[in-house]
């Protein structure tokens, strides 16, 4: 298994993503190997100051990278020799297993389409993240950025790829599919949700528990939440300001702590040809190494041969 990382991505790079594949090595397998994509110059001399032998990884040399507010669809096309485009090459020839990044996130959405492009029969593309719950389990939000305006048939593929990802990445056996909205009953919500929830609740690839409310979220009413990629990040950039808000008023609390984004390391592009993940654009080191095992895992669970199968 080779996973990809690219090492130019993120607020913190190459220092935090060299650190955090250093971090990442000491957990991989001998047959899982790293291959840094950036500047190996850069990257060699971070490890020789950490007393890291270069020879653990394997590189991919460039200097060319996407900046965090360049056009996503203009950056791909006219940087093909960036860390970002030339992962994706590498994903789509068949030299890496998985890729991910701590950088410009709609070059990561925009690469993952244009190169290993979306599994057949899924509309859209989905960006997944963890929902910590109240009892210390963990819940699944579906979309959280990619896809900003959705029609209603989008919404039951959201439950699909979610619960595939629940099942098979975190092990959580015939994952409850709720829809958020803003009431529990049947004919609640906008225009959107309403359309969608027969399409959802007559879906056979899904555990379909009906609507929650943003109050649920943090419960344990379901494994799977869904919505429209606007409401879904919203409400992540809400929860991640919960662990901000604690740590910044010194408050201790394993509840909030499980909102600190370092712990799960990036969120994956589910419905695409192979594992992508996307890391937080101000990824630690610690963040790094849990986006490269989450890469490892969903390699492992052979998701997309999974998702493939349950679309066919």
């Amino acid at each position: 298994m080779k996973i990809g990382l690219d090492i130019m991505g993120g607020d913190f790079a190459p220092q935090a993503t060299v650190l955090g594949a250093i971090a990442a090595f000491k957990m991989l397998a001998a047959d899982q190997k790293l291959v840094l994509i950036g500047d190996k110059d850069i990257a060699v001399s971070i490890l020789q100051e950490n007393n890291f032998s270069p020879d653990n990884f394997e590189y991919v040399h460039t200097t060319e990278v996407i900046g965090m507010g360049e056009h996503p669809t203009k950056a791909i096309v006219q940087k093909p020799n960036s860390s970002i485009a030339i992962g994706f090459k590498l994903l789509k020839e068949g030299e890496l297993q998985a890729f991910s990044s701590a950088g410009n996130s709609g070059a990561m959405l925009v690469g993952a389409m244009f190169s290993i492009k979306a599994i057949p029969g899924v509309l859209r593309p989905a960006i997944t993240s963890i929902v910590p719950r109240l009892k210390g389990s963990l819940g699944m939000l579906v979309d959280v950025g990619a896809n900003a305006d959705c029609k209603p048939e989008f919404l039951p593929q959201f439950g699909a790829l979610g619960s595939l990802f629940a099942q098979y990445v975190y092990h959580i056996e015939n994952p409850r599919v709720a829809l958020m909205n803003i009431g529990e009953e049947e004919e609640k919500g906008n225009i959107l949700c309403q359309a969608a929830y027969p399409l959802m609740k007559e879906s056979k690839l899904i555990n379909f528990v009906g609507n929650i409310e943003g109050r649920d979220a943090f419960e344990d009413c379901a494994d799977v939440i869904v919505c429209d990629g606007f409401t879904g990040n919203v409400i992540l950039k809400l929860a991640e300001s919960f662990y901000d808000v604690c740590v910044q008023r010194n408050i201790k609390d394993p509840f909030f702590d499980m909102f600190n984004y370092e712990q799960y390391g990036g969120s994956p592009i589910l419905g695409v040809n192979a594992p992508v993940v996307v890391g937080h654009g101000i990824s630690s080191p610690e963040a790094i190494k849990n986006m490269v095992l989450l890469s490892k895992n969903m390699v492992e669970s052979t998701l997309v041969e999974k998702i493939k199968l349950a679309f066919q």
